[in-house]
């Protein structure tokens, strides 16, 4: 089965992507993955990215699609896969049909923006051990310091509020119209994620009773 998760940043995708790649023994290719292994392979993709990244630029959508093509021809994904992080645009996804990738469905965790910026701003790591803690939902037991090793917990760039909004913004923008792409194939499925009530579980097993029904 070759599955594509979306979702806003926070909403756990990621998490259960790894899950449902475990259940059905598929891969889990992320783009940031791919990259990585093909800047580690160099393969002809992987130097042209090479040469970007050295220049400080962004990866251009052509040398990424050319990547995840790569990729996707490899040995362990003749039996299905999960893509996570890409597409993030239309026309990614356009370049994915036209490369014939032939996707199966579509999973969206859909998770409230309020939701995931409670989330993810009040989430704090030690900085010693990488231990994480969340303000409300799992504190430490002296405010700031790490249950486990007594570092600090900080709070990362990424999970100032600031930035969790407009991470959000462009999520909206960007990647969101993505849902009416596959809706239009007959391929989305909706998924409501955790909102601090709800489990990890409970999610996966949604998303699995979802696709045991496709």
């Amino acid at each position: 089965m070759k599955i594509i998760f979306l979702g806003a940043p926070g909403a756990g995708k990621g998490t259960q992507a790894e899950i449902v790649s475990k259940s059905l023994n598929i891969p889990t290719i992320s783009t940031g993955d791919m990259i990585r292994e093909a800047l580690k392979t160099g393969t002809e993709m992987g130097k042209k990215a090479k040469a970007y990244m050295e220049a400080g630029d962004l990866v251009p959508d052509q040398v990424v699609i050319g990547i995840v093509k790569e990729r996707l021809a490899l040995d362990d994904c003749k039996n299905g896969y999960i893509l996570d992080g890409f597409p993030r645009t239309i026309p990614q996804a356009e370049a994915l049909d036209a490369m014939g990738a032939d996707i199966d469905c579509v999973i969206d965790i859909e998770v409230k923006d309020e939701v995931i910026i409670n989330r993810m701003s009040g989430r704090r790591v030690c900085e010693k051990c990488g231990k994480t803690y969340h303000t409300e939902n799992n504190p430490s037991k002296i405010e700031g310091v790490c249950d486990a090793c007594t570092g600090a917990l900080i709070q990362r760039k990424d999970d100032h509020i600031d930035t969790v909004k407009k991470r959000l913004e462009t999520y909206h923008k960007e990647t969101e119209p993505l849902k009416g792409y596959y809706e239009a194939q007959g391929k989305l499925i909706e998924v409501e994620g955790k909102d601090g009530k709800g489990s990890i579980e409970a999610t996966h097993a949604l998303i699995m009773e979802a696709l045991n029904n496709r």
